[in-house]
């Protein structure tokens, strides 16, 4: 869907995206009303709910200096201001519980000024905009997307279960009881492994379970599954059921990270469940093609053929939904479903074997929506040969160029790919040298890049972040957050252009975008050419690198004696003596044309 876009004349203008049950706000003054602007505030009015102001991290050192409203805390940005051009709300994140309103809000956003002595003077309503936006889980014609949320390294992880969480209990236990305890929070609330969860598994908790309740309450339909890892216990609980039914069929992988005789894998003990509770045409297959059978799909079919179809990068794992940041991708496009059903039909007689899907036409055929259907869709199924996987890449690679010759436009790369540093691909080598482009907006992040570059003043070069900050030991106020050891944060492998343009795409799916997945592994790879998906995308990168680029930047330093966390982070940010400034001059970067800010306020807002 497009953006929302209110302008008071030529005051203030107000520019609303619609993510994945989130939105992005940006705004946009003319210079000369930047003269001791304070920031902006924020009121959000979920329909038919209370309205409320959106809350700032860090408030005045002195705020009995400054116009207050008495009624709400000191961090309310209607007493403390945002001093940035754009701010992601996510509803549930501060107000409302962790199950939020969905549906039609406003947001009334008023820009905020100091008087000449740096006091911040009254919210007058009369210089504010105000946007309509729905909010929810992304919908759009025959297209519905979830993304997980992964943020255990984050503030509100530590805040809402602790810095020493469990993601899962000790031991080895495959279907152990997710409703049992798993902790307590500094604020002494305890909290299940449910609840973790929901949390950390978001929206695309919420799609893949939609999509099994749904197969499973429909006695018509049933269940057609490519898995890669395979050991998240309430989902493992409901396939055992399918197959006790016989209404489901896995093509499971058996490379060495998901079997070994000798010490069976969470995956082995699966199948052994699976062929004792599968009553026919139930069945389990085993197999890698060259290297990983590496796809992460459900194809729900009834006697009519495939209805739905849900692919992405998420694995159906503890770690796959809670800790990796990952994506899913629901489509009904008959087109389309049908072609994800041929797929897993020409894999399973061919016994998931290199050598015979190659002879496949899927192994070299690009699947389109048909003319006219939206959102426009591009799939290849790999493997491939070395011709055609080179062929994908560069065509990727190509986009990515187009973005720097955009004359007067900004061009904008966007992404989130797990591992851009070892193994061949031409995509990897155009994202790690992105950044030094200054013609691109680019905003990256990769839990393996070859270097790390972070946002420097007065210059207009791109940010690229790892998800993997090395020796993480934050400053005050924050608390500490856990270390993801030797998994992953960022497993997404999506990368979008021309966000805001006239061609936006985002490239996705499981692929991880290197030569030899695309000639040896089990996957698919999304091209997508619609603004609203691509815009959901684009939110998404943006969070995890503004996230990520802040524990970069100050999460390394000698190791210190670990305190409990505060349970306010607002306190701590008191106790340490954190405060926004009560000048103007934070705005001066996204007015300098030589400034990576100026840049984002142009294309954001």
């Amino acid at each position: 869907m497009p953006p929302s876009i209110a302008k008071k004349g030529p005051q203030l203008t107000v520019v609303g995206y619609a993510g994945d049950a989130k939105t992005l706000l940006a705004f946009n003054l003319p210079k000369a009303r930047t003269r001791n602007l304070a920031g902006f505030t924020i009121e959000c009015r979920p329909h038919g709910q209370e309205p409320y102001f959106l809350d700032n991290f860090l408030r005045f050192e002195h705020p009995e200096k400054h116009a207050q409203d008495a009624t709400t805390p000191p961090n309310s940005s209607i007493n403390a201001p945002f001093h940035k051009f754009r701010w992601l709300h996510v509803p549930g994140s501060v107000h409302q519980g962790l199950k939020p309103f969905y549906g039609p809000y406003t947001y009334v956003v008023t820009p905020r000024y100091f008087d000449d002595r740096g006091s911040l003077q009254p919210l007058d309503p009369s210089l504010g905009e105000a946007i309509d936006i729905d909010v929810g889980p992304f919908e759009a014609p025959s297209l519905e997307l979830g993304f997980t949320r992964g943020y255990t390294q984050s503030q509100a992880f530590v805040n809402h279960f602790g810095l020493k969480a469990l993601i899962r209990p000790p031991g080895n236990e495959l279907l152990f009881d997710t409703s049992q305890r798993s902790g307590t929070n500094a604020a002494g609330t305890d909290y299940t492994y449910a609840d973790e969860y929901e949390w950390l598994g978001f929206t695309a908790h919420q799609k893949i379970f939609d999509v099994l309740n749904e197969v499973l309450a429909t006695p018509g339909l049933r269940l057609d599954m490519f898995a890669y890892d395979l050991n998240e216990p309430d989902l493992i609980k409901l396939l055992l059921q399918l197959a006790e039914q016989g209404r489901i069929r896995i093509i499971l992988d058996n490379a060495a990270l998901h079997h070994s005789k000798s010490k069976p894998k969470p995956e082995d003990q699966f199948e052994a469940r699976f062929r004792a509770a599968a009553k026919p045409p139930a069945e389990i297959r085993r197999g890698r093609f060259g290297r990983y059978a590496h796809d992460k799909v459900f194809i729900a079919s009834d006697g009519g053929g495939p209805k739905k179809v849900l692919t992405g990068s998420t694995n159906f794992s503890v770690t796959g939904l809670y800790v990796n940041s990952n994506h899913v991708i629901v489509l009904t496009d008959p087109g389309l479903t049908s072609k994800y059903a041929e797929l897993f039909e020409d894999v399973w007689n061919g016994g998931v074997k290199l050598k015979s899907y190659l002879k496949s036409p899927l192994a070299s055929e690009t699947v389109s929506t048909a003319q006219g259907v939206t959102p426009s869709l591009e799939i290849t199924f790999a493997p491939h040969s070395l011709d055609f996987a080179t062929k994908i890449l560069e065509k990727i690679v190509k986009r990515i160029d187009r973005e720097g010759k955009k004359g007067p436009r900004v061009g904008s790369v966007l992404f989130a790919v797990m591992a851009i540093d070892g193994g061949t691909s031409p995509v990897y080598h155009a994202l790690n040298t992105l950044h030094a482009n200054e013609q691109i907006f680019s905003f990256g992040i990769s839990d393996n890049p070859a270097g790390i570059a972070l946002y420097s003043p007065a210059r207009k070069t791109g940010v690229l972040v790892t998800g993997k900050p090395i020796r993480t030991q934050l400053p005050p106020p924050f608390n500490q957050v856990p270390n993801v050891g030797s998994g992953h944060q960022i497993h997404h492998k999506f990368v979008v252009c021309g966000f805001n343009g006239p061609d936006p795409v985002v490239y996705c799916g499981s692929s991880n975008l290197a030569l030899g997945g695309e000639q040896l592994n089990g996957d698919n790879l999304l091209e997508i050419r619609d603004p609203g998906v691509v815009t959901a995308f684009a939110i998404e990168a943006l969070a995890l690198v503004d996230h990520f680029q802040f524990l970069d930047r100050t999460a390394r330093g000698p190791k210190r004696k670990t305190k409990p966390p505060s349970a306010s982070k607002q306190q701590a940010a008191v106790a340490a003596e954190w405060f926004l400034s009560t000048s103007d001059r934070w705005a001066e970067a996204y007015f300098d044309p030589n400034d990576l800010h100026y840049v984002d306020r142009r294309l954001f807002a």
